[in-house]
């Protein structure tokens, strides 16, 4: 395993969702684990769906592991992301006219899910000259696929990541799917392939390796 680092001084992050809870569950673990280690000079959060009490979830989830980042909810509709294909367009084109991010939390592209697909393609046509590094969602479809890069979190963050995750998201409790061991069962998981406890994997398309 050869550890690769970021580039020294601050990180300006942002942090891409289709849906509120998207990002926490993706990479939730290394936002807690960055917040921790580094100098962040900003934090941004944008999510293209979501009602009001979801806006609101998503809005103390971002709080929660990251604090001070702003959040910019869409609130296109659920599940129709592809017929809204201009919206997300122009709401991501808004937001890089002001943000130029070190570091993107971003979708995979293989997702299944047709929400996450669309703006992980759009992600890396608006912000060319960023790190992108595409979380995966454990889901119905098992859609699960290999990852090239790992962030290996501690057991103390893998914990608290599910403890915020069902402290931001009342709505997603009841569903048979949200549990302790679904969101640990994948950090170690991943963690097991990387000689770590616990670990969250992701997807790198392109990276620059400077000597």
């Amino acid at each position: 395993m050869i550890a690769l680092g970021l580039p020294s001084g601050a990180l300006t992050v942002l942090c891409v969702g289709a849906h509120p809870d998207d990002i926490e569950i993706g990479c939730g673990g290394a936002l807690l684990t960055l917040a921790a280690a580094r100098e962040l000079t900003a934090t941004h959060t944008v999510i293209m769906t979501g009602s009001e009490e979801r806006k609101a979830e998503a809005t103390h989830a971002a709080e929660a592991f990251l604090p001070g980042s702003t959040v910019d909810v869409l609130g296109l509709p659920d599940g129709r992301l592809p017929a809204h294909w201009q919206a997300v367009k122009d709401g991501l084109e808004s937001l890089a006219s002001r943000v130029r991010p070190g570091v993107i939390f971003a979708p995979r592209r293989d997702d299944s899910h047709q929400d996450h697909r669309l703006v992980a393609d759009l992600v890396g046509t608006v912000w060319r000259d960023a790190l992108i590094l595409r979380y995966e969602i454990p889901k119905w479809d098992g859609d699960l696929g290999r990852v090239n890069h790992y962030v290996p979190v501690s057991a103390e963050d893998a914990r608290r990541k599910v403890e915020l995750l069902d402290k931001s998201f009342p709505s997603q409790s009841g569903r048979d799917w949200w549990d302790e061991e679904t969101f640990l069962g994948l950090m170690r998981l991943r963690g097991l392939e990387c000689r770590s406890r616990y670990a969250e994997g992701f997807v790198v398309d392109k990276a620059t390796i400077s000597f």
